[in-house]
């Protein structure tokens, strides 16, 4: 099944990169490679529940299964010891990248209180865009009621674009919110 960004990327969005950017090849067009979605989780290195919750929370909002991430070292002053769990993230490809691309952009984002777009200054030199979230009610498969703590969560977008400009105009195609 052909999600629906997938479709009209090769359909709408390449060709009018072809001609605003004047490739001469096809595979010259910048387009979206994977998402990672990061949630740091300090508060599992003392309670094992709090990361299961936000393993769980990435499960549904991503539609796949997360892995956890742990410390290489130990740090006194963040209470951490070595190989403890801090955080959870999920990559996303193909077609389920797709699909969570178009959900954020359709379902999520406008659900944010005081929407007014998205940061453009977010873009790395390579053209991949960084973006957190303060919470993850905007999700319609998170239920308020299910929840213990409203946590963050960082989106990374990548793309193999070779600047920023091209990955603005990818996205912006894509119709990512961004500030005028």
């Amino acid at each position: 099944m052909t999600q629906r960004l997938s479709k009209l990327y090769f359909e709408q969005i390449s060709p009018k990169l072809i001609e605003k950017f004047s490739y001469k090849n096809m595979h010259q067009v910048p387009r979206v490679e994977k998402i990672v979605i990061n949630r740091g989780v300090g508060e599992a290195a003392q309670s094992n529940k709090v990361l299961e919750s936000s393993l769980k929370e990435l499960n549904l909002i991503s539609g796949q299964k997360g892995i956890i991430t742990r410390s290489k070292k130990a740090i006194a002053g963040f209470k951490i010891r070595e190989k403890v769990p801090v955080g959870v993230f999920v990559t996303l490809r193909g077609d389920r990248m797709y699909s969570f691309l178009d959900r954020l952009i359709n379902l999520a984002l406008p659900r944010i209180r005081d929407f007014q777009g998205i940061s453009a200054q977010s873009f790395d030199k390579y053209g991949n865009y960084s973006l957190g979230l303060e919470e993850q009610l905007m999700f319609p498969e998170i239920e308020y009621d299910k929840i213990d703590q409203l946590r963050g969560m960082d989106i990374s977008i990548v793309t193999n674009a070779r600047n920023s400009e091209e990955g603005l105009a990818l996205l912006k195609e894509f119709g990512l919110p961004f500030k005028s």
